[in-house]
């Protein structure tokens, strides 16, 4: 069997037995495509897969219960981060939301 179909069921169980699936919004697609926008977009500053930040808010500690706080600060930016409200469309945001509360953003992807 390939490993990444390994990874991608072990990572939908842990999501699944942590509660994060049942958010709105957490579907594979959606884990995949803020992957691809948290690369492209958060990478240089909140580390690969959040992995050693350099000086950036550590993600991997966000509040899984602030949907809303992490939308207003990637919306309108916070502290050192600029806002992407203007760069990123709302589905994006949605997506990195998703990336980042999904065990795929730890555990690789």
């Amino acid at each position: 069997m390939d490993l990444r179909v390994v990874a991608g069921v072990t990572a939908a169980v842990l999501i699944l037995s942590c509660g994060v699936a049942a958010q709105e919004g957490v579907t594979p697609e959606a884990i995949k495509r803020g992957a691809q926008m948290y690369e492209r977009n958060c990478s240089a500053c909140h580390g690969a897969r959040m992995q050693d930040p350099q000086g950036a808010f550590d993600l991997r500690k966000f509040p899984r219960n602030e949907r809303d706080r992490f939308i207003l600060s990637v919306t309108k930016g916070k502290n050192q981060m600029p806002g992407w409200g203007g760069l990123l469309k709302t589905e994006d945001i949605e997506a990195l939301w998703a990336y980042v509360v999904s065990a795929e953003s730890v555990y690789g992807h």
